[in-house]
């Protein structure tokens, strides 16, 4: 039973939608804006953050079924707190709007409990590296070629040695536009495209001999997530120094196991945002080494850092644009690029995040 000093009091959710700062575009998808839902957890005088990017709808359920799964529990009792909201959405569907609604609290519930305990969040889950690198993530089909370069060549200026593009989305273009990108960036920096899901398994296969001869060396869902038998074919016939990754739609431990025992993916994918939070992150960086797999974190850099500096297996991080954007306007405390790597702060309790909300107020969605 809880003592009262951590039990659960106010659990809270907000949504917003932020608009980009040009329109953006990747293989399949296309958006002007972006919504951010972040919640609150109260215990102890102190108050957890977290945060996921999803719909709004998110912040309604939590707010309909989750919040009172939590009320009242013992902040400290993550594991069976993250079973008891797994559990009540049995009926409505665990994957998808559900899963982020629970990956926000659970980073929440982190949060709080590092903080009830005056420890950095990466302290308590125990430091394997100080720093982690990251990679400059963006070039959408939606830019001109100089957009796209400028941005590519901004982050190796601030010292990514890794960059990556979207592609798929109009395939006659991508060959052109891999070449631009590579003379922008020079021979030195390791260039990754995502296709996001957009190519056919031979139509991928054709692409990454192509892809090869321009130094790529990561292809990122060249056919969708949910064909396992093409990623492992992808992974089998592309040229043997191109990584194929995959993994960032994973709701559950189930769908990584599977990923992992079908041969899929050289490099897993995880978001802490759409997994279960830190819990379900934890758990991926686990199945990573039964599989001798290495991980990689998927966008939403400020909520990554302190698992992805604990994670053995971890080779980089994403440095998304969108979400690096929406971080540094509305939280204090999200980390800053130093030599392309980024690390977490150890001076400032829980994962070291403050939310603007007057800030972001103007964004909010009723």
């Amino acid at each position: 039973m809880a003592v009262p000093e951590t039990s659960i009091g106010r659990v809270s959710a907000a949504a917003y939608e932020i608009p980009t700062d040009s329109p953006e575009s990747d293989g399949t998808l296309a958006w002007e804006s972006t919504t951010l839902v972040v919640v609150e957890i109260e215990a102890g005088g102190r108050t957890g953050l977290g945060y996921t990017y999803c719909d709004a709808t998110a912040a309604r359920l939590i707010h309909s079924k989750l919040a009172q799964v939590l009320e009242k529990r013992d902040a400290f009792a993550i594991e069976g707190a993250c079973t008891a909201m797994a559990t009540s959405v049995r009926n409505i569907g665990r994957p998808g709007v559900a899963a982020c609604a629970i990956s926000a609290l659970d980073i929440a519930l982190w949060d709080l409990k590092a903080q009830l305990l005056n420890v950095s969040l990466a302290s308590l889950l125990g430091i394997a590296r100080e720093d982690v690198r990251i990679y400059g993530s963006g070039g959408f089909t939606s830019y001109s070629d100089k957009q796209m370069c400028d941005q590519l060549s901004g982050w190796v200026e601030q010292g990514c040695t890794a960059v990556k593009m979207k592609v798929g989305r109009e395939p006659e273009r991508d060959l052109a536009r891999v070449g631009v990108a590579r003379t922008a960036i020079g021979p030195e920096v390791e260039l990754f495209v995502d296709a996001n899901g957009a190519y056919a398994r031979k139509q991928a296969l054709n692409f990454a001999e192509e892809f090869i001869r321009h130094g790529i060396v990561w292809f990122e869902e060249p056919v969708s997530s949910d064909d396992l038998a093409g990623l492992h074919l992808l992974r089998d016939r592309a040229p043997p120094n191109m990584d194929i990754a995959a993994g960032e739609y994973g709701y559950t431990p189930f769908y990584f196991r599977h990923m992992l025992e079908a041969g899929a993916v050289d490099v897993l994918q995880a978001d802490a945002t759409r997994c279960g939070g830190i819990t379900g992150f934890l758990r991926a960086a686990a199945l990573c080494d039964a599989f001798s797999i290495p991980l990689s974190s998927h966008c939403a850099p400020s909520a990554h850092v302190a698992a992805a500096a604990s994670a053995p297996r971890v080779r980089h991080m994403e440095w998304f644009h969108d979400h690096v954007r929406i971080e540094q306007m509305l939280f204090d405390g999200a980390p800053h690029v130093r030599e392309g790597h980024i690390a977490p702060d150890l001076s400032r309790s829980g994962n070291g995040l403050a939310f603007r909300g007057a800030d972001a107020k103007r964004y909010e969605v009723s």
